[in-house]
């Protein structure tokens, strides 16, 4: 598998997957209803941030991750970032190989550290991976996200040092 830094022509292989999750509304608020181009605004970083793809050995594109300063100004030193897989792909390695990539992306732009606002605490698969990767719960949010089935559950705000 290839990660490289998305370009203009990776949002069409993006955006089916980005459309399933979001619509599925276990992992993600954002809105269901949100359009293609207003999540290709969201999703597509310009600098200071970048956005990533994961592409497999055929050529298709399996994930997508982006990343960012957390805050802005004196928060800047602080990374930031969001991860989809391609539902299909999902327990593959996709996520494990777009988070190590955007953890040394971090340390290489110079990040001192890493957070993750708002993790939902019902995606146990992106839990674990967060932890095996360094990361730890600073606190949970609790009900502060609306899920399909599960009701309110919290989100966790996860932190890791680079």
């Amino acid at each position: 598998m290839e990660i490289r830094v998305a370009t203009d022509d990776d949002w069409s292989s993006i955006w089916p997957f980005y459309q399933a999750i979001v619509q599925a509304g276990e992992t993600y608020a954002i809105d269901p209803s949100i359009t293609e181009e207003e999540a290709r605004r969201q999703w597509m970083q310009t600098p200071s941030g970048v956005t990533f793809v994961a592409v497999d050995a055929d050529g298709r594109v399996v994930g997508s991750a982006n990343a960012y300063p957390n805050r802005p100004a004196a928060g800047a030193h602080v990374a930031s970032a969001s991860f989809m897989v391609d539902p299909a792909r999902s327990g593959g390695g996709v996520g494990r190989a777009l988070g190590e990539h955007v953890i040394d992306w971090a340390r290489e732009q110079g990040f001192r550290s890493m957070q993750f606002n708002a993790v939902v605490e019902t995606n146990k698969r992106a839990v674990r991976l967060w932890e095996t990767l360094g990361f730890g719960v600073l606190a949970t949010v609790p009900e502060a996200f609306r899920h399909p089935t599960e009701g309110y559950v919290g989100l966790l705000v996860m932190y890791r040092r680079l």
